[in-house]
Formats: structure tokens, C-alpha cells, sequence
């Protein structure tokens, strides 16, 4: 791949590569307009060598896509995965909630969530972690929103062409409105798990119930 960041995707999958090199040209643009024009040097999370974690995963292999917003906007909590944090970092009130309900659904796993990384639910679950934007400024929230947006509706629409046994787990608006990209797969719609408005629908869902039932197999939210 010629570009002036193929560093930056050594490490994704081979099922990725088609799909990186049909899109080479966004994603020069992309990367550039974040680099090239931070001049006042601004820290930009993830680290860069995390910015595509999430396409080290085989897209045959993917059971669930559990799509996030932004990259946590504070110093060492983004690792490339949506809704998780790095060991040692405080678990975020999102993920707090999206803990607690699991325990609520299913009190006898005795779930015991001791820190936020979710590494295990990307290796071993095969639980595709993406967020719509997969950068962020330092305590600057949803300051490339725009700029990823086109991207990543790709990568959802990629994924819908190419793993029809997959399941798409929407929570909130802003995700509610990318199942317009999808047309092959089912997906699950719910409310997001933020302070805000966990109260308000999200607690007591038994959403992740509705996501093993639609995919026919339990799954081990052990992290």
C-alpha cells in the first residue's frame, strides 16, 4: 500500500487489506487534516499505533459489533476499542452502567468487572469494538466526529457485505441512526448507557439478553 501513513496499518488483518486500499485516499486525508494541521501540537488519543486496533480482528471472525461514539478524551484511558480503557485507569460511568446491567441480567455468572479493558471481549469474543470516530483531542470530545464519519460508515457497510452472521449492537441515537448501513445483518437497538440516560431505558433492558437470543449462543461478558 503506498501512503503516507502505511505504518499505521501493519497490523490489521489481511481480510482488511482491500478494504484500506480502496479507501487509501480518505484515509490520507483523513490522517493529514489530524497530524498535519495540529500545530499547536495538541495530544491526540489513541496513540497512534492503536488508531486501527480494532481491524487486527479477522472480519469473518466478528460475532458482535458494539459500536461506540469517540475515543476517551483523557491522558492514557484510549486503547483503541470502544467503551474500553487500559488497566490502571478509572472504569468510565458508560461502561460502569453497561457492567452493572450485565449483572443485573445475569446474577448467576457472578461477573466480577475489576478494571475497564475489554481486550478479552475483542480476542477471545470476538466482540468488535469500533467507534464512529476513532481519534479525539485531549479533553476535546467529538472533535473529529465529522471528519471519521464517512469512514467508518464504510467500515459498517464493508462488514454488512462480507459477514452475514454477525449482529450490530446499537445503544443510543447517534448509533441508532448507522442501521441505515445495514442491510444484511440484524441488529439490536437500545438506549445508551451513559449517566444520562441510563435511567431512562437502559437499566433493567436486558439488552445483552436480546443480543445472545438473536445470535442463538451465550456469550462470556467476563472481561
Amino acid at each position: 500500500m503506498e501512503s503516507n501513513y502505511t505504518t499505521l496499518y501493519n497490523n490489521i488483518h489481511s481480510s482488511w487489506l482491500s478494504f484500506f486500499k480502496d479507501n487509501e485516499e480518505e484515509l490520507d486525508n483523513i490522517l493529514g487534516s489530524i497530524y498535519l494541521d495540529n500545530v499547536d501540537h495538541t495530544k491526540i488519543y489513541p496513540p497512534k499505533n492503536l488508531i486501527f486496533k480494532v481491524f487486527e480482528m479477522n472480519i469473518k471472525d466478528i460475532k458482535i459489533v458494539l459500536l461506540g461514539q469517540d475515543p476517551y478524551h483523557g491522558s492514557g484511558q484510549a486503547n483503541g476499542l470502544s467503551f474500553s480503557v487500559n488497566k490502571g485507569q478509572k472504569i468510565p460511568p458508560s461502561l460502569d452502567n453497561i457492567f452493572k446491567e450485565l449483572n443485573n441480567e445475569y446474577p448467576e455468572r457472578n461477573y466480577s468487572f475489576r478494571n475497564g479493558d475489554l481486550n478479552r471481549w475483542f480476542v477471545d469474543e470476538k466482540i468488535f469494538l469500533l467507534n464512529t470516530s476513532l481519534t479525539v483531542y485531549e479533553k476535546k470530545p467529538n472533535e473529529y466526529s465529522n471528519l471519521w464519519n464517512d469512514f467508518t460508515n464504510n467500515v459498517i457497510e464493508y462488514i454488512d457485505k462480507n459477514n452475514k452472521e454477525c449482529l450490530f449492537l446499537l445503544l443510543g441515537s447517534y448509533a441508532h441512526k448507522k442501521s441505515m448501513y445495514i442491510k444484511n445483518n440484524k441488529y439490536v437497538k437500545g438506549i445508551h448507557p451513559s449517566p444520562l440516560s441510563a435511567h431512562r431505558g437502559f437499566f433493567g433492558s436486558n439488552i445483552f439478553k436480546s443480543v445472545e437470543k438473536e445470535l442463538n449462543k451465550e456469550i462470556n461478558w467476563q472481561n
